[in-house]
């Protein structure tokens, strides 16, 4: 939830208009008092008028400067999404927004890392870096480095807009997430932005073909998984299927913990737990961690390819999904053939940590 705070419904709308205007009148003292007037009202505003003003608060995204407040006017904008309003409609705006950003953070990760020596470690994301001596340590005018410096310190601002439309639309993750996902990880990976869960909704699969090999049966099968946010929710979808459907014997998962995993309705944060039937290993005998996602399962000729075997002990964990507004799907496509099973299973070999059946 970004904006929590409700009071009574205003002309939302008019308010709105009025930041369009200034913004097309390119008249800067207009344009704040208006974008204040917009802040202030989208938490009294009713939904019906959020649902409408989002796709019109996304569209100015590309008119503010990359020096202004762009991350709290996308801010408002998934609010919106978040009320109702269409997340296809606010999607090309915000998450060009965070692709622009993701960018020149990077940039300016690299510029201050190739100044300051090897020893000089990044700064935390914080504004008191903009500085008069900043110019000189990123090169270029004032203006560039003041941007690739806002940049690495609002990025973080992005990710609630990015959730609101990421885990809203399947569509919206196929159309836009891949162009985004390396740069989110390359800023993850250097330890100074907390964008876990943006980097997580990016690589939500949707609609995407897994081969599962049951060791201690020598059985596979092809399952079609989708909004699943975390291996967690990975394992207890693939119990319900192959142990709850009877395909291979184990532990069936608690119906709560199914409807956790399953329910397009957002739930509250339950204590409800759910119990590990497998343990999962790619095929060349890597472990897949629960704690990882069904992108980390490699793709093996065409395929991502999963190897189950046997719980060495028991594993549990809250059966909450890390994503409460996307609900994970798996479907049993078909029941792979005796062939099939053993094709794919010669791939493995003793010395690569998983035992062909015997």
């Amino acid at each position: 939830m970004i904006f929590k705070r409700k009071r009574e419904a205003s002309g939302f709308a008019a308010t709105v208009s009025k930041l369009e205007e200034a913004v097309a009148a390119r008249d800067g003292d207009r344009t704040g008092q208006a974008f204040t007037a917009v802040m202030d009202a989208v938490q009294s505003a009713s939904d019906a008028e959020r649902i409408l003003a989002g796709p019109r608060l996304a569209a100015l995204l590309p008119a503010f400067p990359p020096t202004g407040p762009r991350p709290t006017l996308a801010m408002a904008a998934g609010f919106c999404v978040e009320r109702g309003a269409d997340p296809m409609a606010c999607a090309e705006p915000i998450l060009g927004g965070v692709r622009r950003d993701l960018l020149d953070a990077l940039e300016f990760a690299r510029r201050w890392t190739t100044t300051g020596g090897g020893e000089d470690e990044l700064p935390e994301p914080d504004e008191k870096i903009i500085d008069d001596a900043l110019p000189a340590r990123l090169g270029g005018d004032v203006y560039e480095a003041t941007r690739l410096a806002l940049a690495w310190c609002s990025v973080e601002g992005w990710q609630p807009p990015a959730l609101a439309v990421l885990c809203r639309s399947a569509e919206v993750r196929r159309r836009y997430a891949s162009a985004i996902l390396s740069s989110c990880r390359e800023l993850v990976a250097l330890e100074r932005h907390d964008l876990t869960c943006l980097a997580y909704a990016l690589a939500v699969l949707d609609d995407e073909p897994l081969v599962v090999l049951h060791k201690p049966t020598g059985t596979g099968f092809e399952v079609r998984i989708g909004g699943i946010g975390d291996n967690f929710q990975l394992h207890t979808l693939l119990a319900h299927v192959l142990v709850g459907g009877g395909y291979v014997p184990g532990t069936t998962p608690s119906a709560e913990s199914v409807r956790l995993a399953t329910d397009p309705r957002s739930r509250p944060r339950t204590r409800a737990i759910a119990t590990g039937a497998f343990e999962l290993f790619a095929l060349d005998g890597e472990r897949i961690w629960n704690e990882g996602l069904p992108d980390d399962i490699p793709v093996v000729e065409g395929r991502r390819l999963l190897v189950l075997d046997e719980p060495t002990y028991q594993r549990s964990w809250n059966a909450d999904r890390f994503f409460p507004h996307l609900p994970g799907t798996a479907e049993l496509a078909r029941v792979l053939t005796a062939e099939e099973t053993r094709s794919w299973f010669a791939r493995t070999s003793p010395g690569n940590g998983i035992r062909r059946p015997s």
